[in-house]
């Protein structure tokens, strides 16, 4: 009983945007885990609320990727919904070499080109220094690619979310963000789990009708 106490308290003390953005994170990754819909909304409103908390700790490349993030939720909600009408859902596709070479190349490029620009436009414009500006620039790139590959239904976005989710539960835990590094390690495990699944799915497309 004590220990439950325990977590009531911490969970109180967290702001009430974090944990609606908490909340809804959760629910939106296990649906697009689960392969449905509805997971778009969920993400939407997530994406919403931690534009406003990732301002306000000075991560701007997390501030930036979420405003991406946000956009990026109303047209994977748009292309989910555009399936063949034999189909319940649009099929799931693996990763052609183009992408990957198109994807490191992004990865190489601006990573270190948003980390620089961060250090250098954060005193310009008199907000906080960047924090950790060019780890953060590197999660916000491959979370970028991931997004657009979940977006597209590629069964490898799941992978390049796990990768990123565990380094972003270290950054979010040194930001005392503790919630949100809860949050991702949740992430973590439903990422794995949304690549299981989608694959088994994948490999079921292929059977014969």
């Amino acid at each position: 009983m004590e220990f439950i106490r325990t977590i009531e308290s911490w969970w109180e003390l967290q702001s009430i945007l974090e944990r609606i953005g908490f909340v809804t994170g959760i629910i939106c990754v296990l649906l697009a885990a689960l392969n449905i819909i509805w997971n778009w909304p969920f993400a939407i409103v997530s994406t919403g609320i931690y534009i406003f908390i990732f301002a306000k700790s000075s991560l701007y490349a997390d501030m930036g990727q979420y405003v991406y993030l946000f956009i990026s939720n109303i047209y994977g909600w748009y292309y989910w919904s555009r399936r063949p009408k034999t189909e319940k859902a649009i099929p799931i596709v693996r990763i052609s070499k183009q992408q990957v070479i198109w994807s490191v190349l992004a990865v190489v490029i601006l990573s270190p080109s948003l980390g620089f620009m961060l250090v250098r436009l954060a005193p310009l414009l008199h907000y906080k220094p960047a924090a950790f500006p060019y780890l953060d620039s590197f999660c916000t790139v491959c979370s970028l690619i991931a997004q657009l590959f979940l977006a597209r239904k590629i069964l490898e976005n799941w992978l390049i979310w796990v990768f990123v989710d565990v380094i972003y539960i270290g950054v979010y835990f040194m930001k005392d963000l503790h919630l949100t590094a809860i949050l991702f390690l949740v992430y973590t495990g439903l990422a794995l789990f949304g690549y299981i699944d989608w694959r088994k799915q994948y490999k079921k497309q292929l059977l014969p009708s």
